[in-house]
């Protein structure tokens, strides 16, 4: 088996909720994950639109989630899940920000990726920008999965 990221809030290709949109009421959705590698220390999660006008557009960032997690509640924030920390998203708040594409702009693939790490933490402040995170946990990747959300305005 290999690591794989769900949202009882939607399916992978499916619609996003509102509720879970800056056009709702901004929550992060729940997401469950399974099958992780056994030597898993840690976790960190990335919401990416690579439909964006001005080129990837990331929306959250959430760091440090211990590695005897398996899902993510909905609202969920470093506050709420000891440990863990957030950076700077596209919006330039450390916080998750949902989906509010341009009007008209089409449908926007919103992609929750999961890295399980083989380090238990890593050491970024919380004013590093969302794809330097990205960037830094590259060498302890040792697997990924994703779910991808579709919206639209």
């Amino acid at each position: 088996m290999s690591l794989t990221i769900t949202s009882p809030a939607f399916r992978d290709g499916e619609v996003i909720p509102i509720r879970h949109t800056r056009d709702g009421e901004n929550l992060s959705p729940p997401l469950a994950w399974r099958d992780a590698p056994p030597e898993t220390r840690s976790y960190v999660l990335i919401v990416e639109d690579p439909d964006a006008p001005s080129g990837t557009f990331r929306h959250w960032v959430l760091y440090n989630i211990p590695a005897g997690e398996t899902g993510l509640p909905e609202g969920t924030s470093a506050q709420v899940l000891r440990g863990a920390g957030e950076c700077v998203n596209g919006f330039g708040k450390t916080r998750y920000d949902g989906p509010q594409p341009p009007k008209g702009h089409g449908p926007h693939h919103y992609h929750f990726r999961l890295a399980a790490l083989d380090a238990p933490r890593l050491d970024i402040p919380a004013s590093t920008r969302a794809e330097d995170v990205w960037a830094k946990v590259q060498p302890h990747i040792i697997a990924e999965a994703e779910v991808v959300g579709v919206y639209e305005r």
